[in-house]
């Protein structure tokens, strides 16, 4: 009985301890986002707040947007995305308008 009760403990640990470690493998993302949600506003490294939703962390200018946030999250993950889907576009626009260094050009 006490071989029982040892081995019980004994794989709980274990258990426990796979548990742990596999937990400290995942960590949240940063999102990026630096219009926050809530409010609109760009955000200010000065007053900027975090917050933490399903393994990723979401940006807005300030601790009370996050009670908001709250509420509804998916509908301001929704708009943390359309900006970031913004902003990917207005990089790659401003990446493809690069010239040719000169005697690059076709026909030279």
């Amino acid at each position: 009985m006490k071989q029982v009760i040892c081995l019980a403990i004994i794989g709980l640990f274990i258990i426990g301890v796979l548990g742990v470690s596999l937990a400290l493998d995942t960590q949240a993302v940063n999102v990026g986002n630096k219009i926050c949600p809530i409010s609109g506003e760009k955000i200010s490294e000065k007053t900027k707040a975090t917050y933490e939703h399903d393994d990723k962390i979401y940006n807005f200018c300030c601790p009370m947007c996050i009670d908001t946030f709250k509420k509804d999250p998916e509908k301001y993950i929704n708009k943390v995305n359309e900006e970031l889907k913004e902003s990917a576009k207005e990089e790659s626009s401003e990446g493809g308008s690069m010239e040719m260094p000169m005697g690059m050009h076709e026909g030279h």
